[in-house]
């Protein structure tokens, strides 16, 4: 069983803090983590520890500090579809404070910007998705950044039946046009942007971190409530929770609320554990506990 995913790949630089510091203060951090990250990243690595395949397209480049995203992602068991290698600019870099009596986060980033070159991107993109005689992956998980290689990859997968989850945190301009390509729209509390229903999509569903899980469908709509656990470290909770959400629908087993269950339970188990990879051995454990 494998995911396709096609989204952002950062560099992340977490400091863990005891409190937040006010302006123009200095504080020393209690630790220093560096990692990919990004929405598409995240999932992917959460895909590969529940014991699927996860295949991420994005563009890392040859910048040396693309070099720290390749190696996180190798040592977690992502294959990295690089769409243009040599591309010489530095990838996104977040800068992530995390504070340690609540896990709560704050994120400094800019995400995937346009490059002269990305136009060897698109042209490569094809040779990269899965040929006839491959075996398709059970699902598609897209997060809207490098908004040109998500409409392909939708089209390509809407061709081929293979249903598209789409992570929408927050409103993108290319979600007027990906969103009919949509078989889920997975929308965080702070997305603003047209109703996803107003655009064909046939499930959708909204998160908000503690608080329970909404869901509708053409067949009826309901909530699922989010296991109560103490936070250690909430950052990437949600790309957790988009992440396990796809391993369950490539799975093809069960049915809305039954993913949202578990992908809240993976999610919950992530924010337990400090750190951006702590977490992984955990949640492999419980893809190991399904039939």
């Amino acid at each position: 069983m494998r995911v396709l995913l096609a989204g952002l790949c950062t560099v992340d630089q977490v400091q863990r803090v005891a409190e937040f510091p006010a302006p123009g203060e200095k504080v020393r951090s209690l630790s220093m983590d560096v990692a990919a990250g990004g929405p598409a990243t995240n999932a992917a690595v959460t895909v590969a520890s529940l014991g699927a395949g996860a295949t991420l397209l994005t563009v890392a480049g040859a910048h040396p500090l693309a070099a720290l995203a390749r190696a996180d992602l190798e040592a977690h068991g992502v294959d990295l579809v690089d769409l243009d290698p040599d591309l010489p600019d530095p990838p996104a870099i977040s800068a992530i404070v995390v504070r340690d009596s609540d896990g709560e986060r704050t994120v400094v980033s800019r995400n995937a910007h346009a490059s002269s070159r990305f136009v060897l991107s698109l042209r490569s993109l094809h040779a990269q998705l899965p040929q006839p005689e491959d075996e398709l992956p059970g699902c598609v998980l897209l997060d809207g950044h490098h908004p040109e290689v998500a409409l392909e990859v939708a089209r390509w997968a809407r061709e081929r039946k293979v249903p598209v989850v789409l992570d929408a945190g927050s409103w993108k301009p290319v979600f007027e046009q990906l969103l009919p390509l949509v078989d889920i729209a997975a929308c965080s509390s702070l997305y603003r942007g047209d109703d996803p229903r107003e655009h064909g999509v046939p499930v959708v569903i909204t998160t908000a971190g503690p608080e329970p899980v909404r869901w509708s469908t053409a067949d009826g709509s309901g909530e699922i409530p989010v296991p109560v656990t103490r936070a250690r470290d909430t950052l990437g909770a949600g790309d957790v929770w988009h992440g396990a959400f796809a391993y369950a629908v490539a799975r093809d087993t069960g049915d809305v609320p039954g993913w949202i269950e578990f992908a809240n339970e993976v999610a919950a188990e992530r924010v337990r554990h400090e750190g951006p990879r702590s977490w992984t051995a955990a949640v492999a454990k419980r893809g190991e506990g399904l039939p």
